[in-house]
């Protein structure tokens, strides 16, 4: 059962969706800005019951009624939730690599859909999840939609890039702000998952305050690599290169791209393990951002930014498909000039 009494951390989200419901204010667009992780999705679930509810009892679901027992199962027909996975569906040449919402998802999974009838008869809900991948083709086309939806509809938008957002989408979208969990928080959910206290706590501070994505890397065995990638940067700043920096980026990479695949066998696992190298460079950039507050330095400062400078680099090029073993080789000297 999904309610807002199950989401921690968001008091001030909850408490003005709880005002607006109660008021009957509740805007028909809405953007969830928040990092990744911190529970926007399932804020978003809990609102579609509540809103798709027949006999709602105050700012709460029945959970009794044909909508919430739907609802709980999983498969409402009212409630649609329109995730990049549907980008492959949707790619009548099958080459989608699953990076971009276009209108040919847009279209069909709620622009069409959101004209025609409740099948329930109380209202739709419609749900984009990491909205900040709609191209702004598809962002335009759902315009209209924002505007003057059909009947009783609620459209939520999730991203943790709002500004990634058209500003004529914000401009027609009400924006409710998440916030970032507490590193206990984060510690202490993931031990009620099962997870060990000190992987637990290794994943909490890693994390951006996300127990979705302390969850996440726990399950594709990030934490362990990423301690010792920033081992590593840590050696490199102490003076000490270590032996096969390129090489232990590709390992890392591909375990990683075969953790995805176990989780989605359609995957491409050249895309996924290019999303492992930048999850690691961003890791590397956010530890070495952390050693400059550590230090007032002027020489230790210009040897981080230059740091941070060559690891952005190296992001770039992987979006920009260069060969990553060049693009490694590049990133382990100017690291070394670095130091």
């Amino acid at each position: 059962m999904t309610a807002f009494s199950q989401i921690f951390g968001q008091e001030r989200a909850i408490a003005w969706l709880r005002q607006a419901y109660l008021a009957d204010r509740l805007p028909h667009a809405l953007i969830f800005a928040g990092p990744a992780g911190v529970g926007k999705a399932t804020t978003a679930r809990a609102l579609a019951k509540l809103f798709l509810c027949q006999k709602p009892r105050a700012d709460q679901p029945c959970g009794v009624c044909d909508s919430c027992r739907v609802m709980d199962a999983g498969n409402h027909p009212d409630f649609h939730v329109i995730f990049k996975e549907l980008i492959r569906y949707h790619d009548k040449t099958g080459k989608s690599k699953g990076i971009e919402l276009s209108i040919h998802v847009i279209r069909p999974e709620i622009i069409e859909p959101a004209g025609r009838k409740a099948v329930l008869g109380r209202g739709k809900v419609f749900v984009i999840e990491q909205a900040e991948l709609m191209n702004p083709q598809a962002q335009n086309a759902l315009l209209k939609t924002l505007e003057e939806p059909a009947g009783r509809t609620l459209i939520v938008l999730l991203t943790d890039q709002p500004s990634a957002l058209l500003a004529t989408i914000r401009s027609r979208c009400q924006i409710v702000r998440f916030a970032p969990l507490t590193e206990e928080r984060v510690r202490g959910e993931l031990q009620k998952r099962g997870v060990d206290a000190a992987l637990a706590a290794q994943a909490a501070a890693l994390s951006p305050g996300s127990l979705g994505v302390a969850w996440k890397w726990v399950r594709d065995g990030v934490v362990a690599p990423a301690r010792q990638l920033l081992e590593m940067m840590d050696q490199i700043f102490a003076g000490r290169a270590p032996a096969d920096l390129p090489g232990w980026f590709r390992g890392a990479a591909d375990a990683y791209a075969e953790r995805q695949l176990e989780h989605d066998e359609l995957a491409s696992k050249d895309q996924a393990a290019r999303e492992g190298l930048t999850l690691y460079l961003l890791l590397a950039g956010e530890h070495v951002r952390r050693r400059m507050l550590e230090h007032d330095d002027p020489a230790a400062l210009e040897a981080a930014c230059a740091a941070i400078d060559a690891l952005v680099q190296a992001e770039t090029f992987i979006d920009g498909n260069v060969n990553i073993s060049l693009v490694f080789q590049q990133l382990a000297m100017k690291l070394e000039a670095a130091r």
